[in-house]
């Protein structure tokens, strides 16, 4: 139950950004600046 809350988080969370990307050049940056937020979360959780 826990891995399909997960899912559905973060399938919500690149939805959003996605969502307003014109282009797909546009959501390749959104997906890139979201992975690299998760990295800055996860070095800062060590």
């Amino acid at each position: 139950m826990k891995k399909l809350a997960a899912l559905i988080a973060v399938a919500f969370a690149l939805a959003v950004p996605l969502h307003g990307c014109n282009t797909w050049k546009g959501a390749g940056q959104d997906v890139q600046k979201a992975g690299e937020k998760m990295e800055d979360a996860g070095k800062k959780k060590q």
